[in-house]
């Protein structure tokens, strides 16, 4: 086995991408190829952890506000911030977890978005309850700016913030 790296999103990834993101469910929103293919567009940066061939985890960061996301996070977030780098999805896969992949990825996106953007968002389920999530978040250092209701009340989120570095 060699090392894991991170790299950015090719073609070719997009079926282990989709996989992993729907095998996630419900941490994740589950998604189709086409709502893959539409992020992957927007995004800032798409990051793939990978160890071989094999697809260890992702993460998509998109900048807002502004795009044309019909997410509700996505717009809670942009009505109350003027720029930001927010992870939309971040995925790693159940033999990865506990590896370092979820830090490796975050501090990609934290080095992507330093002296660019001056915080980067994320949200976390509550209801269904993402403790894992939070944990890594509350370690990593973000803090929560706020609470929602998404999907017609079937899940419920918190809202977290990471000041990003000006230099």
């Amino acid at each position: 086995m060699t090392a894991m790296i991170l790299r950015p999103f090719v073609p070719a990834d997009r079926e282990h991408v989709l996989a992993l993101n729907n095998d996630a469910v419900p941490a994740v929103s589950r998604l189709a190829g086409s709502d893959l293919d539409r992020l992957v567009a927007w995004a800032e940066s798409v990051t793939v952890a990978a160890e071989d061939t094999a697809v260890l985890g992702f993460l998509i960061g998109l900048t807002g506000p502004g795009l044309p996301y019909g997410s509700d996070n996505y717009a809670w977030l942009s009505d109350r911030y003027s720029s930001f780098l927010y992870v939309d999805r971040v995925v790693v896969g159940p033999a990865a977890k506990g590896c370092g992949v979820g830090q490796s990825l975050y501090r990609h996106i934290v080095a992507v978005g330093a002296s660019r953007f001056p915080v980067l968002l994320a949200e976390v389920n509550t209801q269904p309850r993402n403790e894992e999530s939070l944990r890594f978040h509350e370690r990593f250092g973000f803090t929560s700016v706020g609470h929602a209701s998404t999907e017609g009340g079937t899940k419920e989120v918190v809202y977290l913030e990471l000041a990003l570095p000006a230099d």
